[in-house]
């Protein structure tokens, strides 16, 4: 497919965005209609949702079908120039109940990706992949190049962090049969109609049922966490995130990774209190059992990404108020 120049030099693409209606792939689908590429997108629509793609549903080719189904998805490979891959079953939930699904569309859905593009001649592969492939880093900010592990394979949730770990070892290894190969780590991603099974969203929708059962006097709540609070995560709005992999997607190098977050550490326990505060309630924090398997602390080193001129620019706050603001009005909307 001959490729046409949008302004400033920059060539339009014809995209192959896989799991397309989930909340960062239909928020990438956007941008990159809006960059004026043209995109296509296959998605089973099993963790994602085309109400996500409602508004530009016209303006982009929509094919339905399972990444592990190879002759299923090579047809929607023809005439694309990038593949930017980030079918895959998220949500810790899902890695302690179904690790065999998730290691089953992780590997195969990479080497149908992989199979498919070399049988088009698609000379650029971009993965999505994941802070989970080092889990428990001993450098915290953590750069790209930190050693990967599986600590425990007997622990179901890592069949998360091994997926991606093996789709990482894959697209780097294939790299040479490609023109520009880029993986790209996202960093607890977060904002409106992102999921269910995350923690932001829990924290809201548990904090809002527990509102509607307290007595409208009482300007405390209640609220069992997993943990002690003190862990820690960075957190990055969706619209900043972006911003980010759209900066990837332009100056990025052949065969690199990057880390796209914030270098915002907060606890957990400060995170609650700062949802908490924005809907108007106090809260009392008792602690729990943290799942075997979690991480203590997470936090990206994002120097990589903010030396090809990246810098988030919402604030913790201002990206929790319109988060909450959906999961309070779309409540109804919960499976």
């Amino acid at each position: 497919m001959e490729s046409h120049s949008l302004g400033g030099g920059q060539k339009m693409k014809r995209y192959l965005v896989t799991g397309g209606s989930g909340f960062i792939g239909s928020t990438l689908v956007k941008s990159l209609l809006k960059s004026g590429h043209s995109v296509r997108v296959f998605d089973n629509n099993s963790r994602g949702n085309l109400r996500r793609l409602e508004s530009v549903i016209n303006e982009i080719e929509f094919v339905e079908g399972d990444i592990r189904n190879f002759t299923e998805f090579e047809g929607a490979c023809e005439g694309i120039d990038s593949i930017c891959h980030l079918a895959y079953v998220n949500g810790t939930k899902f890695f302690y109940e179904n690790p065999d699904l998730v290691l089953d569309v992780g590997v195969k859905g990479m080497i149908n990706v992989i199979d498919a593009a070399l049988k088009y001649n698609i000379k650029e592969l971009v993965l999505a992949s994941s802070s989970e492939v080092y889990q428990t880093p001993a450098i915290i900010p953590t750069p790209e190049d930190v050693s990967l592990i599986i600590p425990d394979p007997m622990n179901p949730r890592f069949s998360y962090g091994g997926g991606k770990l093996i789709s990482e070892l894959l697209v780097i290894n294939y790299a040479k049969h490609f023109d520009r190969v880029l993986i790209f780590r996202p960093h607890n991603v977060y904002g409106p109609d992102m999921g269910w099974e995350h923690v932001i969203p829990q924290f809201i929708i548990r904090l809002a049922e527990a509102i509607k059962e307290t007595d409208s006097d009482v300007e405390e709540v209640n609220f069992p966490i997993q943990g002690s609070g003190q862990e820690t995560r960075a957190f990055i709005f969706i619209d900043d995130f972006i911003e980010g992999l759209n900066c990837i997607l332009d100056k990025g190098l052949h065969k690199n990774i990057y880390h796209i977050g914030t270098q915002d550490e907060i606890t957990i326990s400060n995170l609650v209190h700062e949802i908490g505060s924005l809907m108007g309630y106090k809260i009392n924090i008792a602690p729990g059992t943290l799942q075997k398997g979690s991480t203590q602390r997470r936090c990206p080193d994002t120097h990589k990404l903010n030396n090809l001129g990246f810098m988030p620019k919402s604030s913790l706050s201002d990206g929790l108020k319109d988060t909450i603001k959906w999961y309070v009005n779309n409540l109804d909307l919960q499976p």
